[in-house]
């Protein structure tokens, strides 16, 4: 199957015929709503076993957290990359590159802090507290989105057993923190949907957003731009401009916050110049395979969280390539593949490896797919029930005794 009939076979009938003109457009928006809740009705049991998961990752981080006379709310709300970027949201980017290592908060993308900025000022509360509640309602934004797209392309059951275990990701407790992943996974995810739904400009605005919330949002636009020109491409006398528009918004976000970094501190490769005060270059893999080899074979004391990351990134290889023998659609292939490259193919901190592979969702199919089809119940409650206490676990361990970044 060629790549342009890839895109096509996930796109219904009734958005490949022209939309109806007249008066009949006065009942969009009444269908609209009607489509958002039979949606949420759909997703309303993957929401809530999405709840159960990680309502048990927090209570054994509080128990954990508590016994070693830490605060729950600190650890979540303030530490790491949350302060970063409660940095920008009080006081701004800095307007100049200078020479320090790791300090310069360009490296930050901007979307995260602007909404934390926007809702402190209308909401009470402190800054880290609206931080971390957006954190949190973004993460259901994110399942709901996470569930869309596989019940999408599997039916119901698979939709749920995906967004299920997204929330049991062995660094999950990422999701419920004052980070950004939840924020760019449920963009993410609802653009991907968009684009199998043959929704080109929602597709591309939410691409645009993701651009500006992470450096992987790079993978998206990618994945949505050529999804979208191919979509074109096959289409004979159809009208092309959706597909077109939404083809040019996919990467703006993403080109946008890079230029405006470059002309910020003078420099065209500015942003670039940024990465590697952080020590963080495009490598094409070497560091992280020489990091591999070190921690699995020479390691002769090897921490227990490098090795769970290590874990994490050989797995998203295999499943990758599972994905591939699976033949799920291009724009999902696109993104996780060069999700993957962006990741893998970094020479900066080894740690956050796993971490940035979370909005990687699309990974976890194969193995929702597997559960689906599983003949007995109680293997896959074995499954989802060890995965949750793994990823409870690992996450505390992750904030209380590791000492570096999640």
């Amino acid at each position: 199957m060629s790549p342009a009939a890839t895109v096509r076979a996930y796109v219904p009938a009734s958005r490949r015929t022209p939309r109806p003109t007249g008066p009949f457009r006065r009942r969009r928006a009444p269908r609209h709503r009607a489509r958002v809740l039979r949606s949420l009705r759909s997703a309303a049991p993957a929401l809530l076993a999405y709840l159960v998961v990680r309502l048990v990752g927090l209570a054994v981080l509080a128990r954990l957290a508590h016994a070693k006379g830490h605060g729950v709310w600190p650890t979540l709300a303030t530490s790491w990359d949350s302060n970063w970027y409660l940095g920008i949201a009080d006081h701004g980017y800095t307007d100049e590159l200078g020479t320090r290592v790791n300090a310069n908060n360009l490296a930050f993308f901007p979307l995260y802090p602007l909404l934390v900025k926007a809702f402190a000022a209308v909401t009470p509360g402190s800054r880290a507290s609206v931080a971390l509640v957006l954190s949190v309602v973004c993460s259901f934004a994110a399942a709901w989105g996470v569930h869309a797209v596989g019940e999408r392309l599997h039916g119901r059951r698979v939709g749920t057993l995906l967004a299920v275990l997204w929330g049991a990701f062995p660094v999950a407790v990422v999701q419920w923190m004052g980070y950004t992943e939840s924020l760019f996974t449920a963009l993410a995810a609802w653009s991907l949907y968009a684009v199998l739904t043959g929704r080109w400009l929602a597709a591309g605005a939410l691409a645009c957003l993701a651009g500006l919330a992470r450096p992987t949002g790079v993978a998206l636009a990618v994945a949505v731009t050529l999804a979208a020109l191919l979509s074109c491409r096959r289409r004979h006398g159809g009208p092309r401009a959706p597909a077109l528009v939404g083809a040019a918004l996919a990467p703006l976000g993403w080109l946008g916050f890079v230029g405006w970094v470059g002309a910020r501190v003078g420099r065209v490769d500015g942003y670039f110049a940024v990465q590697r005060l952080w020590k963080n270059e495009w490598d094409g893999g070497r560091a992280t395979v020489l990091e591999l080899r070190q921690q699995l074979f020479y390691e002769p004391r090897p921490q227990l969280f490098v090795l769970a990351v290590s874990a994490c990134l050989v797995l998203a290889v295999v499943m990758y390539v599972l994905c591939l023998a699976d033949r799920q659609p291009l724009p999902l292939l696109v993104f996780t593949g060069v999700l993957l490259l962006v990741v893998l193919g970094s020479a900066g901190v080894y740690f956050p490896r796993a971490r940035f592979l979370l909005p990687g969702f699309p990974l976890l199919l194969p193995l929702a797919l597997a559960l689906a089809r599983a003949r007995r119940r109680l293997t896959v409650a074995v499954v989802l029930a060890g995965a949750t206490l793994l990823s409870a676990w690992l996450g505390a361990h992750m904030l209380l005794v590791w000492p570096g970044p999640p």
